[in-house]
């Protein structure tokens, strides 16, 4: 039997039906608690899209989410779930069916996921040890159920209606601590704590715009999408959360090697990391922990059974500050709830939606209505070539530097052609919000801003090494190594051929000319030079092929001398 539906519940549906086309109703989705705006916009079971928000919202629509706050809470309202095969006393069959003590009243979040738990067990000295670990740390986990609670709800929703259990539901616990905005070392991001490659597995986004490995709504289903294959593989929860953790190759092949050596396969008998063998221990102890918290001395501060957010439609592109603004809440909280936004302007064509909490959403919905000014100060701008910074800040009408710094582009880059950059939308005197295509698929790419280099080959000479050449040349012992694959310390046979990538100007010089423009150019400028003196600077290699290069070999400015080059490898060195 399906639950039974308080009267607020019924006048929030009806509000998120309001919002989504000002008249139209639907079903209703069962659920174990009151349904809200979310719960009708958002529930996938029976495939009720989220509320639409209008550019001016109807009053019919704000007067049902009023109606329903003004005149009954309805996260105060229990659900009261009967049994059908229980007679209360004082009744008789015939008489209508009403609350008894076989009757299930679930106010408590915490009593609803212990009552999904479908886990077998783990036991060991892990578990007691990482029991103890949170157990002497009571602020850690304040501050974790605090963060928990913007998110369980909707968490537990989604792991209720795919069977799964509840104990899932726990796993940002270990994975972030329920921390939105963590990074690892190995950049997975997010709550549940996706790399960049299985993220991109899952179809969530990843650009300069959002990240969707962030989005509490996208990751949540792509996690518990990703727990089910791997159950799937395995059949059985301990080793998909292994898998989860390490890796399904990894685990298949852990698998294989005991299978091989006769020994049991289970998640306790295979060989693994540290991390994944204090993994699933870990949930264990999170688990022991929620389940029986006075066992451990531990106080769990109550988390309702209802939703924390509401899904709002957004059909313009709005600056993160202006939509926190109009919601009437701290930028920070804003951002707890909507942490996809890589950018300062939330673009509606790649995130149609954002999450607040009941009392912002009506917030949210009628400041919108009421607003007259711009809504995003910042937009996308595509680059139609490559260009230097100072050329992309000029066609954009921004100073270089401020476009460097939004962008964060470092010196001595070029941005590509077809890279995306984050400009002000005043400066480029249009108004359109920007498109569906560049906001899934803007990215920015850029190359060291350097000279034009071609391929060449020389000779080396009789003494030539690897830093010799590279010393000679302008470039790194290790480009000269890497082009010719040898060593950093290698050296060259006479005549072995080098193969150089360098500027058009150095290529062009003969290996004798540019050690001899090499050493003048470390001559100091304010030399004492007298007249006509005669000096030898080269070798005798380098002398004779000095005497075959051009008459001019090179011409530095050292004071007024000149240098030239004279018969017999000598050269001449004379004031002006």
């Amino acid at each position: 039997m399906k639950p039974l539906l308080t009267r607020p519940g019924w006048l929030l549906a009806m509000a998120a039906s309001l919002l989504a086309s000002g008249c139209a109703t639907g079903p209703l989705p069962s659920a174990k608690t009151a349904p809200s705006a979310q719960a009708a916009a958002s529930a996938p079971a029976n495939g009720a899209s989220a509320p639409e928000l209008a550019s001016k919202p109807s009053e019919a629509a704000l007067k049902a989410l009023e109606q329903a706050r003004d005149e009954d809470d309805p996260r105060d309202a229990a659900v009261i779930v009967p049994d059908p095969e229980a007679t209360p006393t004082g009744t008789t069959a015939n008489s209508p069916p009403g609350p008894t003590s076989a009757d299930i009243v679930v106010s408590d979040l915490w009593v609803r996921i212990r009552q999904g738990f479908k886990m077998p067990d783990l036991e060991g000295e892990l578990v007691h040890d990482r029991e103890q670990y949170y157990v002497s740390r009571p602020d850690y986990m304040q501050r974790m159920t605090e963060r928990a609670s913007r998110y369980l709800f909707h968490i537990v929703e989604e792991i209720e209606s795919r069977g799964m259990p509840t104990e899932l539901a726990l796993l940002p616990f270990i994975e972030s601590a329920f921390n939105p905005q963590a990074m690892s070392v190995a950049k997975a991001s997010g709550m549940w704590q996706f790399i960049p490659s299985t993220g991109r597995d899952f179809e969530l986004t990843q650009n300069m715009f959002r990240d969707e490995r962030r989005d509490v709504l996208a990751s949540t289903r792509a996690a518990l999408d990703y727990l089910a294959r791997l159950h799937g593989m395995f059949g059985d929860w301990h080793l998909a959360l292994a898998a989860y953790n390490w890796g399904e190759g990894s685990v298949q092949r852990a698998i294989a090697r005991n299978r091989k050596a006769g020994l049991p396969t289970d998640y306790q008998s295979l060989r693994m990391p540290v991390e994944t063998r204090y993994y699933v221990p870990k949930l264990q102890a999170i688990k022991n922990i929620i389940h029986r918290p006075e066992s451990f001395g531990v106080s769990l501060a109550s988390i309702e059974n209802h939703p924390y957010f509401l899904t709002v439609a957004i059909q313009r592109d709005m600056d993160v500050a202006v939509a926190a603004k109009l919601a009437g809440m701290p930028r920070d909280e804003f951002r707890a709830l909507n942490p996809q936004m890589n950018q300062p302007v939330i673009l509606a064509a790649g995130t149609p939606h954002i999450l607040l909490p009941y009392d912002n959403a009506r917030k949210f919905i009628r400041n919108l209505a009421d607003h007259t000014g711009p809504l995003a100060t910042w937009t996308a701008w595509v680059v139609p070539k490559t260009m230097r910074p100072a050329e992309a800040a000029k066609q954009v009408g921004m100073s270089e530097a401020e476009l460097r710094e939004v962008n964060k582009i470092p010196p001595l880059m070029l941005i590509k052609g077809g890279s995306t950059l984050l400009v002000e939308r005043q400066a480029r005197k249009h108004h359109e919000d920007v498109s569906a295509e560049v906001a899934d698929n803007a990215v920015m790419s850029l190359a060291p801003d350097l000279p034009p280099v071609r391929r060449t080959v020389v000779r080396a000479g009789a003494r030539d090494s690897v830093a010799s050449v590279a010393k000679r040349y302008g470039v790194s012992a290790a480009q000269v190594a890497s082009w010719n694959k040898v060593g950093s310390s290698a050296r060259f046979k006479r005549g072995q051929q080098i193969v150089l990538f360098v500027s058009p100007k150095r290529a062009g010089r003969s290996p004798a000319a540019t050690r001899l423009a090499a050493r003048q150019e470390q001559a100091s400028p304010r030399a004492t030079l007298r007249k006509g003196q005669r000096t030898v600077v080269a070798s005798k290699t380098e002398r004779k092929q000095a005497a075959k290069a051009p008459t001019r070999v090179a011409r530095k400015d050292a004071g007024k001398a000149s240098v030239r080059t004279q018969g017999k490898g000598r050269v001449k060195v004379a004031r002006n």
